[in-house]
């Protein structure tokens, strides 16, 4: 993935795109699937950040 473009993903209720700068769809999907495969992770890391 190159450092060219940003992108913010909504995690809850469902994982959603909610910014694109720069990235082409097919980036764009496999951000996503990184996103559905760490999905518990990034939670529980959020969670811990800033529920603390």
């Amino acid at each position: 993935m190159s450092g060219d473009g940003e992108a913010k993903f909504w995690l809850e209720p469902k994982v959603e795109l909610a910014k694109n700068y720069r990235y082409s769809k097919k980036q764009l999907k496999q951000i996503e699937s990184l996103i559905e495969v760490h999905y518990n992770e990034l939670v529980s890391t959020w969670q811990q950040h800033f529920l603390s």
